[in-house]
């Protein structure tokens, strides 16, 4: 989940480090609309992701903040798992977004460097990381790049309800916009990228304005709840499988998560 200050508090928060300005304002989230072509949840808005490698696991990625053995506890996982799962985070954002999460080796507090990856050379590396002609650790270590672990949040696990046909295993993150980088729509799997208050996705996504999974809907519910980035940032959060199941209530299909909370699926024939 890539996040960003909300429209009226980006010209605060220019220039700013991650600490300062734009934290206690209002906040905008990255969501993208699957082509229809797609063989799963054609149509819906998602946040920027993907599949892990297996070079995801590589340990030859240079890398600043919470160390991988850090990462594994906080994930749930073993070392190369979690190692994996941060790798695939980045490089996923970096293919469908344009947007890195790296910097100059450096501790995390100290003001990041402006990426400039609109550029050719930055296009062919996200090229060939898209069609794996390309390693992460080449297009980092070519620069003098490190991963920064540290810009990034765990956020949740969901695993796909039992009845469906097709079941992942999916770990969300919440990241902010690195100083000085734009989103790009270059992913190829999404016809509409869009930045959205996170607020109004449910009745959006409740009237079948915005289909979407419900990992992406209750997501947003939770971003919408901590109102700020200072908020997400200081949000405690467990990181546990949580496996819905798919339940009538009250005479309409709801998902219903293992606290006994159930959301909306979006109305039948609704227009997207």
């Amino acid at each position: 989940m890539l996040l960003r200050p909300a429209e009226g508090a980006r010209g605060a928060a220019a220039g700013a480090d991650r600490s300062g300005a734009g934290t206690d304002a209002s906040m905008e989230v990255l969501l993208m609309r699957r082509v229809r072509s797609m063989g799963f949840a054609p149509g819906a808005f998602v946040f920027p992701g993907g599949g892990v490698d297996e070079r995801d696991a590589d340990g030859g990625v240079p890398w600043t903040g919470p160390s991988p053995e850090e990462w594994a506890r906080t994930l749930g996982t073993d070392v190369p798992m979690a190692r994996a799962l941060v790798c695939a985070a980045v490089r996923e954002t970096f293919e469908e977004t344009g947007v890195l999460l790296a910097g100059e080796p450096g501790s995390a507090d100290e003001e990041a460097i402006t990426l400039d990856t609109d550029t050719e050379e930055w296009e062919r590396d996200r090229l060939g990381l898209i069609d794996r002609s390309r390693a992460f650790t080449e297009v980092l270590s070519r620069r003098g790049l490190v991963l920064r672990s540290e810009w990034l949040r765990a956020w949740s696990r969901w695993i796909t309800p039992r009845t469906e046909p097709r079941r992942y295993d999916t770990w969300f993150f919440a990241a902010e916009l690195p100083p000085g980088q734009v989103s790009r729509d270059v992913g190829g799997e999404a016809d509409l990228t869009r930045w959205t208050d996170p607020a109004a996705v449910a009745s959006e996504w409740e009237a079948g304005r915005m289909p979407m999974l419900p990992p992406t809907a209750v997501s947003c519910a939770e971003l919408a709840d901590c109102r700020t980035l200072r908020g997400v940032r200081e949000a405690r959060r467990d990181i546990v499988p949580i496996e819905p199941v798919i339940r009538e209530v009250d005479g309409r299909l709801r998902v219903v998560a293992p606290n006994g909370v159930d959301y909306p699926l979006p109305k039948p024939g609704a227009a997207p």
